[in-house]
């Protein structure tokens, strides 16, 4: 028997239970791995209040790991016993150990620790796909970031500049402002103090972003809009303050002619090869020093609940990890 954070019915950090479960052999397909640190996401939160609802309960959350192979099931030959591997896309990371399908495993260097590999993948991959997939990111581009010295937004930060854009980013408070700054973000908007739409286009010397990156959702809608160019892209792909309302297309004609987007990280590495891609693009960004995984907490997985009330509450800052 092992240890794994279980969710028994949807609700606040206290439905995050600390319990023994059965982990099994794995089946065809499938690889056992001893977890040795996960990865805390905002889509962790989601998924506990039921936003996201999960085919059955009870079940273990958690999007995001690494760890090592223990054994392999029958016709797995993407990853082999001792290989250090880490992963994202798969539920059940809030556990000491899991089964989880190979193919969704990627091998880890030994220039990348295991805490680094768990707080970079799912994030670290999200900042790949929206700067290189979503829209083609590269020298000349204007692009407002929401939520800068988050998670993705410290890896935005740096890869954008890496790439030659400039970045405008949004933060809550002059620390985390400094935080970006630090990051390579190139103008950073305290929109507890500024009106982010007016300031962008000051910034901007009233022409607009080319895109705009949103994770925040309700609070934010429909002034990322505003700050766009015409023909500018949204990317709506989060929603930490809450749904976006309804809106009428019309909006997008009458703003601009904007493009508007909702993507998901899975869809992106849904095929194995372009899990494969993504996560190499990811690996040598954070080899070479280009991007730097900033882990800014770290809390026993035992201690899953508080994490969660910490990540809610705005309390953190870069990527978090829970030390099984």
């Amino acid at each position: 028997m092992v240890h794994a954070i279980r969710i028994h019915d949807y609700g606040g950090p206290e439905a995050l239970k600390w319990e023994e479960v059965e982990v099994g052999a794995p089946g065809p397909g499938e690889a056992r791995i001893r977890q040795t640190a996960v990865g805390l996401n905002y889509i962790d939160i989601y998924i506990r209040t039921g936003l996201y609802p999960q085919p059955s309960l009870p079940f273990v959350p958690g999007m995001e790991g690494a760890g090592v192979v223990t054994a392999i099931g029958a016709g797995v030959d993407e990853v082999a016993v001792g290989d250090r591997v880490a992963y994202a896309g798969a539920i059940g990371s809030y556990a000491e150990e899991r089964l989880i399908p190979a193919d969704r495993l990627v091998k880890i260097p030994d220039a990348i620790s295991d805490e680094t590999a768990a707080a970079m993948m799912l994030q670290g991959m999200t900042a790949r796909y929206l700067l290189r997939k979503t829209y083609d990111v590269g020298p000349g581009t204007w692009l407002l970031f929401h939520a800068a010295a988050g998670g993705v937004g410290l890896i935005v930060c740096q890869w954008a500049r890496a790439l030659g854009a400039t970045m405008i980013g949004t933060v809550g408070s002059p620390e985390k402002a400094e935080i970006a700054r630090d990051h390579g973000c190139h103008h950073v908007i305290n929109y507890r103090e500024e009106d982010f739409v007016a300031r962008t286009r000051e910034i901007t010397e009233g022409r607009g972003v080319d895109v705009a990156y949103d994770s925040v959702g309700k609070d934010t809608f429909p002034g990322s809009l505003d700050c766009l160019r015409p023909l500018g892209l949204w990317v709506s792909f989060g929603q930490s303050s809450g749904p976006l309302p309804p809106f009428d297309l019309g909006i997008l004609a009458q703003k601009g002619s904007l493009f508007a987007t909702r993507p998901s990280l899975f869809t992106y590495i849904a095929k194995r090869e372009d899990l494969l891609e993504t996560a190499n693009d990811l690996i040598d960004m954070v080899v070479s020093d280009k991007v730097k995984i900033e882990i800014n907490q770290r809390y026993p997985l035992a201690e899953a609940a508080r994490a969660h009330a910490d990540l809610e509450a705005r309390r953190t800052t870069g990527s978090t990890i829970l030390l099984p």
